[in-house]
């Protein structure tokens, strides 16, 4: 049998990469890597049939030296460690970084890597919550406000006020595979741990589907205000990112 890894232009993979976002039907973290042109990608052949594509990223932009994306067609899946295996010969990549719930990379990544450990915890929509906080308004935000400091996420186009000032901003982001939108928030300091993350993200929620996206989230797996937050406003953990350091491509 006669497996290759071809460097392609991204063009080549979109059909095959449909394919990996509707079996997936997760918000891919990763995803605009491909659009900014941070990505190479692979086309995987056995035999010269078109069977699956690998996409290599880089932990330090711009070198290439992460498989990030690799996907392969069901009736070809029992040749995957073999092609995997091409994809890192080919690509020279060191490291495979991948979601947990992309099953199929991270079983490649158990069989290829060592050291492996996460760093953010990835989540999905579970829940409709109805929280009402007293004196507490959502609205968009408007030129005028008096928006705080904020250190770790932008002002969101969405704020929480109570008594005409702003307690905390969020909002969505669309740069990810659709139909999902990445939902960020930041709270003033003084006013944490009194419900109005939680409160923000549930009316976030709401418009993220009137605008037809599927909310998602992720956070450090060391933030656990953040986690605690976001599940109390009905998401729920649904993956990690995981990044393992390659052993070995040859055998």
């Amino acid at each position: 049998m006669k497996e290759s890894a071809v460097k392609v232009e991204l063009g080549r993979i979109h059909s095959l990469r449909a394919l990996f976002l509707q079996e997936s039907n997760f918000q891919v973290r990763y995803n605009a890597c491909h659009e900014r042109g941070w990505t190479d990608s692979y086309l995987l052949t056995i035999e010269g049939t078109e069977v699956g594509y690998g996409s290599i990223k880089g932990q330090e932009i711009p070198n290439r030296d992460t498989v990030f994306e690799f996907f392969v067609v069901p009736p070809f899946r029992k040749f995957c460690s073999v092609l995997f295996r091409e994809l890192l010969l080919c690509s020279k990549a060191a490291f495979v970084e991948c979601q947990s719930n992309d099953l199929l990379l991270t079983a490649m990544l158990y069989e290829f890597a060592r050291n492996i450990n996460a760093d953010t915890i990835l989540f999905e929509d579970h829940a409709v919550t109805h929280y009402a906080l007293p004196g507490a308004e959502f609205r968009r935000r408007h030129d005028g406000d008096g928006i705080f400091e904020h250190t770790a996420e932008p002002v969101g186009d969405y704020v929480v006020t109570v008594s005409g000032e702003v307690v905390a901003t969020g909002g969505l982001m669309l740069h990810y595979n659709k139909p999902f939108a990445d939902l960020y928030m930041e709270v003033r300091p003084d006013c944490r741990n009194k419900g109005y993350g939680s409160f923000l993200l549930q009316e976030v929620k709401k418009e993220s589907y009137l605008a037809g996206r599927v909310p998602a989230a992720r956070t450090s797996i060391r933030n656990t205000a953040s986690r605690a937050t976001l599940i109390k406003a009905g998401l729920r953990v649904c993956g990690f990112m995981l990044l393992g350091k390659v052993e070995t491509a040859s055998g």
